[in-house]
């Protein structure tokens, strides 16, 4: 039986999306905790479109515009 393959969008802060690919680059996804190994496919996925996704263009952030980005993200945590 074939599963018809769906595209669920996500729109992210061009912030958010910098901080999350340079943690996605530079965490080993063997030692990220999973109850399950869909979820490090699922990260490994998101890695994927993040790098890959020409509408971004986030994978030549400085280290500049990384420390940016998780300064403007940190300002919005409410805890």
């Amino acid at each position: 039986m074939q599963h018809e393959i769906q595209v669920v969008k996500v729109s992210l802060w061009r912030a958010d999306a910098i901080v999350l690919f340079d943690w996605l680059m530079s965490t080993d996804l063997n030692t990220v905790p999973i109850t399950h190994p869909a979820q490090k496919q699922a990260l490994t996925d998101l890695l994927s479109r993040l790098e890959y996704d020409t509408d971004t263009d986030i994978t030549g952030s400085t280290a500049e515009e990384i420390a940016a980005a998780q300064e403007e993200v940190a300002k919005d945590m409410g805890w």
